[in-house]
């Protein structure tokens, strides 16, 4: 089965709703099971379980069939979600324009190239989505 996997803040963000309905969208279309992360960044110091993660999405969305909640902790969003896709070996990743951004000046530190969708795409061998604005 297809496998999409969406990055997402808690509590979500406006930015965030519009990268998990494209990530639902996806996963309906192409009858894919879906996963919800999110990152506990060690230094933030507030956690989040996966059950409050699974209201709040629930609460906007509704039930989703098919899906599946993941938390994780990490010392960097970025790092964190690329073990995650890899480990879950996603067919396609989700992401919003804001996060894109971030792993851009990121990449920018350890390469001349801030190809996002090539980075990631060359590492994870998935499909790269990025949502862009509202």
């Amino acid at each position: 089965m297809t496998l999409v996997v969406v990055p997402v803040r808690y509590p979500l963000t406006d930015h965030s709703e519009r990268t998990l309905a494209e990530a639902v969208r996806i996963a309906e279309e192409r009858d894919a099971a879906l996963t919800v992360l999110h990152v506990n960044l060690y230094h933030r110091g507030r956690e989040i379980s996966r059950a409050e993660l699974k209201r709040a999405v629930e609460t906007e969305f509704g039930r989703l069939a098919n899906a599946r909640y993941v938390v994780r902790e990490g010392f960097l969003v970025e790092e964190t979600i690329l073990e995650e896709v890899a480990a879950e070996a996603a067919d396609v990743v989700v992401i919003g324009h804001k996060q894109a951004g971030r792993w851009r000046r990121m990449l920018r530190k350890l390469t001349s190239d801030p190809d996002v969708e090539g980075y990631l795409r060359g590492k994870l061998d998935a499909e790269v989505v990025t949502v862009g604005k509202g």
